[in-house]
């Protein structure tokens, strides 16, 4: 898909965050495109995560975060006092680097976004849980122990399980932070084959320090060096023909 026809889901537009350790972004402006997978690659301690975590203000989390610019999805800037941050990280669900499942049971993990948004009705929420489990390929390991404890369940499927947990909510963008740094080699693939099935119906944001991983993924890249946007594209272009020195010298395994 040309960058011309491409349908923007986030823009971000003059982004800076400071830590109290430093400059984290510097003038961060990209777009995210929609209803594609977009990664966020670089070396380690380049500001992938915080780029992240500026898209549903997890960033807030941070003590001393300091954040100037905008990210605008839907028109409206994330970091207005107006943004309504419950309703944002509906919208904009998380997947971590760790799973971590609610200390509760399988079911009532996923069933607890819908919950907390008012739904009560038992049939509805049978209905989401079944949907959820089914759609990151859990269902079927799961149906006849949906009462035990999240915690009972493999680190691969705790990660599906979070995944199901995400998607309960309908959200529309999903963000992950290194998604399958924890897992085993099987784990990790079923993680991703979801994810290339997910971005048919949600936009999903993915960064990630394998090279490898990245090239299987991304229909988009954003490639970051200490702090800094070096460029951005359609993955096609950027791995084939990059237009920077330091994007070819990464891609090239000079630095890491």
């Amino acid at each position: 898909m040309s960058e011309q026809k491409m349908q923007t889901q986030i823009q971000i537009q003059d982004l800076n965050v400071h830590y109290e350790s430093g400059h984290i972004l510097k003038d961060i402006s990209v777009d995210i495109p929609e209803k594609q997978l977009t990664v966020i690659m670089g070396p380690s301690g380049c500001g992938k995560t915080t780029l992240l975590r500026c898209m549903n203000r997890l960033v807030d989390l941070t003590e001393g975060a300091k954040v100037s610019g905008k990210v605008l999805f839907d028109g409206m800037d994330v970091f207005s006092p107006k943004s309504d941050v419950t309703d944002l990280r509906k919208r904009i669900g998380m997947l971590a680097q760790r799973p971590c499942p609610l200390p509760m049971s399988i079911y009532n993990n996923v069933a607890y976004g819908p919950r907390v948004h008012g739904l009560k009705d038992r049939k509805k929420l049978q209905k989401i849980v079944e949907d959820c489990l089914k759609t990151v390929g859990l269902w079927d390991e799961v149906k006849d122990r949906l009462d035990m404890p999240a915690s009972s369940l493999s680190l691969g499927q705790q990660q599906r399980l979070c995944l199901a947990r995400s998607i309960a909510v309908d959200p529309e963008v999903i963000l992950c932070d290194e998604p399958t740094s924890a897992l085993d080699p099987i784990s990790s693939q079923r993680i991703e084959k979801k994810l290339l099935e997910l971005k048919k119906r949600y936009t999903v944001v993915v960064v990630t320090h394998n090279l490898r991983q990245a090239k299987r993924l991304a229909d988009y890249v954003i490639f970051l060096y200490m702090g800094r946007l070096v460029e951005h594209g359609p993955a096609e272009k950027i791995f084939s023909n990059p237009k920077e020195e330091k994007t070819r010298e990464y891609l090239n395994g000079k630095f890491s």
